[in-house]
């Protein structure tokens, strides 16, 4: 039992050793999604940026993402709409305050600049997975991260049953990350 206590003490370490760690930083980062309401597109986006993001490209499989946001910083350029927003029947973000995203799986890509990556993301206390494609651009000491994917808003018990909303709605990172 010690021998294997310190077997996986020793593989953590070497895992974590290639890669590199990264805080995400709101200033120069965008968490942004559009939805269609009424059939008119309509967007917004989300601060309170944090977590950490152990990632080096050269030892891909070792990166790690556990990243979220404040859901109560949802802003439309609607105060009355992002109010609204924040009720039980949307974000409830009283009961429910962070959207957040931890990795399960990081890959190569289909190009030698992108990665794939696999992973939970839960809002409202509903956790799916997610896969998307990312770029990973060196950036002052750190790494500008893109990507982006599409979600059922509905499986996340967001917005109720309602009919003028989209039920998909598409969501696009822009994360910057320093050590």
């Amino acid at each position: 039992m010690k021998t294997l206590k310190i077997l996986v003490g020793i593989l953590f370490i070497s895992i974590t050793a290639f890669s590199q760690t990264y805080i995400p930083t709101d200033a120069g980062s965008k968490v942004h999604f559009v939805i269609k309401n009424f059939g008119i597109k309509t967007g917004g986006d989300f601060s309170g940026l944090k977590g950490t993001i152990l990632f080096d490209p050269k030892a891909i499989a070792t990166s790690r993402f556990n990243v979220s946001v404040s859901a109560k910083t949802i802003d439309t350029d609607n105060g009355t709409r992002d109010n609204h927003l924040r009720k039980s029947e949307y974000l409830d973000t009283e009961k429910y305050p962070l959207i957040s995203f931890i990795s399960k799986k990081v890959i190569e890509g289909s190009a030698s600049d992108l990665f794939h990556m696999t992973g939970n993301l839960t809002i409202k206390g509903v956790t799916k997975e997610v896969d998307f494609d990312f770029s990973a651009v060196p950036s002052n000491g750190g790494y500008l991260f893109k990507g982006e994917f599409d979600i059922n808003r509905r499986d996340f018990n967001v917005g109720g049953s309602s009919i003028s909303m989209s039920d998909h709605l598409h969501v696009s990172l822009s994360v910057l990350a320093n050590k």
